[in-house]
């Protein structure tokens, strides 16, 4: 099999194996790295589809993590995709009259990002073994709700590693702050910011990219490395589950395979769509990648006029995941539409950090053909719960929701018929609030871990094991930060 190797979006010309870009997380010229090529698969379809999700993980991650022996990427696969998630079905598709859904909820956290931070710790242990790495491992992570948790329940406890957590303090839902408060673990640590995500992000990045600090760190024995999505390792995992989707579609008679299908996602920091992205780049027979934003709709505007431009006010919604203005993984989209060219990513990239916008060639406009963009209000977000859950009893988080307001609209003008997965980010139980207040106005202003037995009785659907008695737990992390601070915590919890 072919060796893919990794290189940073912004020029540096140094080049890593998967195991080494796994462990550094971001590169040193604080570009993200991108496989020197795509690969390609080595099995048909006709093959594929008849796989279960962990034999399928295989098939596709074998195809980026070219330096792990199959016994180590087994072991990795199988640690990660057992008995935690609560079907073994793993990501099923749940159809809804003529709505296709992908829950990626399923995992102990009941968001997406378990479908990766559940084998990212593996990968992670694996790839600092076979390096030979004797310092201890370091994740810090920024959140916009659901990162957080996941990444902390993947790394909780391990040995060598600490995590570290920043969230925005007044920018989650309660259910999902909970869920970081309230984690267990030697290793765990978990720390509010005054500021919204993208501070959060923004600041993490700074603290990778600080060499003084990065060399201070290594005299203590201490490396930096990362639970988020500019992670490879965390974004390659994530390519699985469209092609376990198509699968799906194939079993269930609904296309054939060859058949081409549209996927409609739910978008902030661009790693999930981008995911599909790269399963089109592999072969897999994708239509069109719907980019469903909220009404921080940067990446609308970015898709629409090839302008990105974050100098805007930061709006909170009730899908807080998805308030995002800085998207990170643009730039692995970028590095691609523009041929591969470093210099042009770096000099996109240095505009938006100086100017806080920047504009792509019409070339780079053309290349964005595979994408289509849309964008739900509050109010067009909360209609879509209350009309789908009236018209097939299927309830839909506040995310998920984003993304069926926009299939629909995109559907409507469009008149493309192909068959259409919506990828459902997040239970509902995650943000029961604004869930039921949108199925009816009387649950509004009732507390939402009260509203859960209001959910259950409801959906039919029984409150998640993990959740149930969240709101009896006592509350372990209770750090808050200004967000020009967020280094000094560091210090502070690895005493140096």
């Amino acid at each position: 099999m072919k060796e893919i190797c990794y290189i940073s979006t912004r020029g540096d010309k140094s080049v890593f194996s998967s195991s080494q870009a796994i462990v550094r997380g971001i590169a040193e010229d604080g570009g993200l790295f991108v496989p020197t090529e795509m690969p390609k698969l080595s099995s048909d379809l006709n093959t594929l589809i008849e796989l279960n999700y962990r034999d399928l993980a295989y098939e596709i991650l074998k195809l980026f993590l070219t330096d792990f022996t199959e016994e180590e990427l087994k072991y990795c696969i199988n640690s990660a995709y057992d008995e935690k998630f609560d079907t073994p079905v793993i990501a099923p598709i749940a159809k809804a009259k003529d709505n296709y859904f992908l829950e990626l909820f399923h995992g102990p956290t009941l968001a997406f990002k378990d479908m990766a931070l559940t084998i990212l710790p593996y990968l992670l242990k694996t790839s600092a073994k076979k390096l030979n790495i004797d310092s201890e491992i370091v994740i810090l992570t920024a959140t916009s709700g659901d990162t957080g948790k996941a990444a902390l329940e993947g790394f909780a406890n391990i040995d060598g590693i600490k995590i570290i957590v920043y969230f925005p303090q007044n920018g989650v839902s309660e259910v999902q702050k909970k869920q970081m408060i309230t984690q267990e673990g030697f290793n765990t640590y978990v720390v509010g910011i005054e500021g919204n995500f993208d501070d959060a992000q923004s600041g993490v990045k700074n603290i990778f990219t600080d060499e003084d600090f990065n060399g201070k760190l290594k005299e203590k024995g201490f490396m930096f490395s990362s639970a988020n999505s500019i992670n490879i390792g965390r974004l390659v995992p994530q390519v699985v589950y469209y092609f376990y989707a198509y699968a799906q579609m194939c079993k269930s008679g609904d296309i054939k395979v060859g058949d081409e299908i549209n996927f409609v996602v739910p978008t902030g920091n661009f790693g999930n769509i981008l995911a599909g992205y790269y399963a089109k780049e592999l072969g897999l027979p994708v239509g069109k990648l719907i980019c469903a934003s909220n009404e921080n709709k940067v990446l609308f505007d970015f898709m629409a006029t090839g302008t990105y431009d974050k100098k805007r006010a930061f709006i909170l919604t009730m899908s807080p995941s998805m308030d995002i203005l800085i998207s990170s993984n643009l730039e692995r989209l970028l590095y691609t539409l523009s041929g591969q060219d470093s210099s042009k990513v770096k000099d996109l990239m240095d505009k938006l950090n100086s100017n806080g916008v920047y504009n792509i060639s019409d070339d780079m406009k053309q290349a964005l053909k595979d994408f289509v963009g849309g964008y739900a209000s509050e109010e067009n977000t909360t209609k879509a719960i209350k009309d789908v859950f009236e018209n097939s009893d299927y309830l839909m988080d506040t995310h998920t929701a984003v993304a069926y307001s926009v299939y629909k609209e995109y559907k409507d003008s469009s008149g493309d018929d192909r068959k259409t997965v919506i990828v459902s980010t997040a239970s509902p139980y995650k943000f029961t609030a604004n869930v039921m207040k949108a199925i009816d106005s009387k649950y509004d202003g009732q507390d939402e871990f009260e509203l859960m037995n209001e959910m259950e009785t409801l959906s039919k659907v029984i409150i998640p094991e993990s959740i149930r008695d969240l709101n009896t737990k006592p509350i372990l992390h209770t750090t808050i930060c200004a967000k020009d601070e967020m280094k000094q915590q560091v210090e502070k919890i690895l005493n140096i």
